[in-house]
């Protein structure tokens, strides 16, 4: 005797939208080479869609199938904000943003550090000490690798860009 779980709130339409994205991509990658022969370009991506479009439709199915969590003292909304967006995750694609919009103004160095900083405060390190040298320790590792072995020039930044000395542009 097999039980479902309880449907978690915002998976049937997340499942929905995985079906949609599948058959999107389905008819995309169809378009690149119209299925001419077995080793025509768009056969590989043909092959993940619809296998992607296939377990999506039986994903989707079967949270059809299952009840809603049963948890009445809150509203769908409410369980999904709880369930699949809490607050340190939320926090933390804005950190994300926050970091991709810094990158051009203040350049790779301190946007990184202080990116490495504030993440590591809201993913719940308490120690104030250890995370400043922590994130100076990684991203002087960064900072060598990419210079030296892959040779990238790392953004200067516009604001901080006239600033900075020329060994760590």
């Amino acid at each position: 005797m097999s039980t479902n779980p309880p449907r978690l709130p915002g998976e049937l339409s997340f499942m929905a939208l995985v079906v949609v994205f599948s058959a999107f991509m389905l008819w995309t990658s169809f378009r690149i080479s119209k299925f001419d022969s077995i080793s025509s370009p768009g056969v590989f991506p043909m092959f993940c869609a619809g296998l992607m479009l296939v377990t999506g439709l039986m994903s989707l199915r079967q949270a059809w199938k299952a009840s809603p969590s049963a948890d009445t003292h809150q509203t769908v909304f409410q369980q999904f904000v709880i369930q699949l967006a809490p607050l340190k995750l939320i926090l933390f694609v804005a950190l994300i943003v926050g970091y991709m919009l810094a990158l051009e103004v203040t350049g790779f160095l301190f946007s990184s550090y202080a990116f490495l900083l504030m993440s590591m405060q809201v993913l719940g390190s308490k120690k104030i000490v250890v995370n400043l040298w922590v994130s100076a320790l990684v991203l002087f590792c960064i900072f060598i690798v990419f210079r030296t072995a892959f040779s990238v020039v790392l953004p200067a930044g516009s604001l901080l860009g006239p600033y900075t000395p020329e060994f760590l542009k």
